[in-house]
């Protein structure tokens, strides 16, 4: 299943279905391209045409270079001393990619530099040229929310293992997952009591069977009460 998520929404925006020997950057290719969002996305989506695409429809273009892609400087920006910011620079992306294929961009990129908690260095690519280094190594940490969005479904929607073999019912049990992904979402937003989304999506389920009101689910259920009638109790 290939994504597209809104970390400000908190929920997906676009989704396609693929068998699991068609390539990411395929399915990117076929995606509606929404003019001057902003794309972050990982090393799967690693195509100079597509990010073309993207400029050219105003895109911002987050993602990360790969070990082997040299940039050609043009120059270099100052960073702060002692931060996670290693070098801000900018230049040109290699005039062809894998198997001769030619760079149809002839813009200049950015790369930036960032050492993570473990103390990984990240080279980031972007095409934005002024935004701040931190804001652009911030917009890649966004990307963890598609991963989040991944396990939520499968660990708590319980997409672990799938109930028919067939293309058809593949297809029937993520849209359903999908579905119900959403209707907690709208169903959450209804109250502010509850911030944990795993919460709340724990209380409909300790309460899909009683009728309660969406906002009452985190407070104890009203005891029953007893009235007396002759010999017998009614509850």
């Amino acid at each position: 299943m290939h994504v597209v998520y809104d970390p400000n929404a908190d929920c997906p925006v676009y989704t396609a279905f693929s068998a699991a020997n068609v390539n990411d950057i395929t399915a990117a290719q076929a995606m509606p391209i929404v003019p001057k969002a902003t794309y972050v996305f990982d090393l799967g989506y690693y195509d100079y045409a597509w990010w073309a695409e993207l400029d050219a429809a105003g895109c911002r273009i987050v993602t990360r270079f790969k070990k082997n892609t040299k940039l050609t400087l043009t120059r270099t920006q100052p960073v702060a001393d002692g931060g996670p910011i290693l070098s801000d620079q900018i230049g040109y992306l290699p005039a062809r990619q894998a198997k001769n294929r030619r760079n149809p961009s002839a813009k200049e990129v950015r790369e930036v530099q960032v050492q993570i908690p473990t103390g990984k260095v990240l080279r980031i690519l972007t095409n934005d040229l002024t935004a701040s280094a931190q804001e652009i190594a911030d917009l890649y940490k966004l990307r963890w929310a598609i991963e989040l969005f991944f396990r939520w479904v499968k660990q708590t929607l319980k997409i672990k293992k799938f109930l028919g073999t067939s293309e058809n019912a593949v297809r029937i049990q993520i849209a359903v997952a999908l579905i119900a992904f959403l209707l907690l979402r709208l169903a959450q937003q209804t109250q502010a009591a509850i911030s944990s989304p795993l919460m709340y999506a724990r209380l409909i389920r300790a309460n899909l069977m009683h009728l309660r009101g969406l906002a009452e689910l985190h407070k104890p259920p009203e005891r029953a009460k007893a009235v007396v009638l002759g010999q017998g109790i009614l509850i």
